[in-house]
């Protein structure tokens, strides 16, 4: 009889903590329109914060490529100006959107730009970037295009420094491992 009101107990407690992923977040997309991350659920996501004026910049041919490769086998890019390493990302959303499309032809979904690090940081970089929020991974983001892979139950899986290219091996092994789950 104890296990059994114990039992009951920690599934009504668990039941009432809900597990936090990204579908937990609702963001701005470029346009201002709010979106609920929800609308991913059963997609692998790889979330970027981008910038119009870093040496990584050119990264977005690639990461577009690999959107147009992969967004029928169910991965989403997901792409957040921010403008936290050295003014990089100056510009208003809707010159960064102009400069996206314009320059690198991207058609993964873009969001209004946040902060990625320092005492305004979006939730949603605080749940990627802290173990104690994600429960995978510490990841503080180190510059402009920092990427975290999100596994189609809206968990992270790992994150990736912002110099290796979407095309590096152990990014395409992982991606690959995501999308067969």
């Amino acid at each position: 009889m104890k296990k059994s009101i114990i039992s009951l107990f920690a599934i009504l407690l668990m039941a009432a903590l809900p597990i936090k992923s990204v579908y937990d977040f609702k963001m701005k997309d470029i346009d201002g329109k709010d979106v609920s991350l929800s609308q991913y659920k059963g997609k692998v996501l790889l979330i970027v914060n981008v910038a119009s004026l870093c040496g990584n910049t050119p990264q977005y041919k690639d990461i577009e490529a690999l959107y147009e490769k992969y967004k029928d086998k169910g991965l989403v890019i997901l792409g957040f100006p921010a403008n936290n390493f050295m003014g990089q990302e100056p510009g208003s959303n809707e010159k960064i959107k102009e400069f996206c499309t314009s320059k690198y032809a991207v058609t993964f979904p873009m969001f209004s730009k946040i902060d990625v690090k320092g005492d305004k940081i979006a939730p949603l970089y605080s749940y990627l970037t802290q173990k104690s929020e994600n429960g995978v991974l510490d990841a503080p983001i180190k510059w402009n295009f920092q990427k975290f892979l999100v596994d189609r139950k809206g968990n992270v899986i790992t994150s990736f420094a912002p110099k290796t290219s979407v095309n590096e091996p152990e990014v395409m092994a992982a991606i690959d491992k995501a999308l067969a789950q």
